[in-house]
């Protein structure tokens, strides 16, 4: 099956005083229709800045962005227009990613009076109700205001605003970390049954494991910009490879208080993405660095099927590896 979307050799660099600050460096990867990418890591990772530059909300450094066949870093102004059709964003705080002036209507019209989908009023009123039914926001909502709905319901509008021009690519950007747990697990199921209708593909960022577990296919691991692994979801969390994989899923909690489970602990500091030195940005943290790891950059490879890893030992480091 060809890929809906493929990413190569990706960058993303910001111009500071002190030099360039390396966001996201080198990504490569691929998604198909109807499947879900999740990436993790911790905050300043570049998880967000790699969504955005996606979609051309800030152009790239270097690399190609290819989807349904176009370079999307390389398009013109009129077709980036239509491709943005087919490519959305669903953004981590709701409540700043719309306008407090405009009500549920207003908002989930926008992006059809701005892309002229609609041939009159009355049309564009339709789908704006069939947009509220899909995402499950009750027609009463229709003249209330965003700040008059709790989180879960402005996260509803959200989405409705993403499906409202029927894409098949969307970027999700931690859509549930800001929300209460009960709500997290309705807007993720309302996803995944979106998904499932509409053969959606998502990019899913968060810092949350224990929620990209249930909802991605692959999962991708990044350190200061860099991808250190990816493969897929179920593989990921039964055989980590990568040290600093390892340490993110021991941090994940049990719900136990008789469970026992030996705990990774990263310690070190942080390498700056300033101008960064030659080497694994992980070195500093990493207990099995050596003067190779703080020379020479670390190159993805496959160890298994699918399953990639930069780490310069990993083989030596898991020694079960078959």
């Amino acid at each position: 099956m060809a890929s809906l979307l493929e990413v190569k050799n990706l960058k993303k660099y910001f111009s500071v005083s002190k030099g360039f600050l390396h966001a996201v460096d080198d990504i490569s990867f691929s998604i198909e229709e109807g499947q879900t990418l999740g990436v993790v890591g911790e905050s300043g990772c570049g998880k967000s800045t790699l969504g955005r530059t996606l979609l051309g909300l800030i152009p790239a450094t270097d690399g190609t962005i290819m989807f349904e066949g176009h370079d999307v870093t390389k398009v013109s102004r009129r077709q980036r227009k239509e491709l943005q059709k087919e490519m959305q964003f669903i953004f981590q705080d709701p409540f700043s990613s719309l306008d407090p002036r405009m009500t549920v209507s207003e908002l989930i019209a926008e992006p059809l009076e701005v892309h002229h989908v609609c041939r009159n009023k009355k049309e564009r009123q339709q789908r704006v109700t069939e947009l509220m039914e899909t995402v499950g926001l009750a027609e009463r909502f229709e003249k209330s205001y965003p700040h008059e709905l709790d989180g879960g319901r402005r996260q509803r509008i959200g989405i409705a605003r993403a499906l409202a021009m029927n894409p098949k690519f969307i970027i999700c950007d931690e859509p549930v970390s800001a929300l209460d747990v009960s709500i997290q697990a309705q807007i993720l199921n309302l996803l995944q049954d979106l998904q499932e209708s509409k053969n959606l593909a998502y990019i899913f960022i968060t810092h949350d494991l224990s929620v990209v577990r249930h909802i991605s296919d692959r999962i991708m691991v990044m350190y200061l910009g860099c991808m250190v692994e990816m493969s897929a979801s179920k593989e990921l969390f039964r055989y980590p490879l990568h040290p600093y994989t390892k340490g993110l899923i021991s941090a994940i909690p049990i719900p136990s208080i008789y469970a026992e489970k030996k705990r990774v602990i990263m310690q070190g500091e942080l390498v700056s993405p300033i101008n960064p030195k030659p080497g694994c940005r992980f070195a500093p943290r990493c207990p099995y660095a050596t003067d190779k790891c703080r020379q020479e950059i670390p190159v993805a490879t496959e160890v298994m099927p699918g399953h990639l890893v930069a780490c310069h030992y990993v083989k030596e480091i898991n020694e079960t590896l078959n």
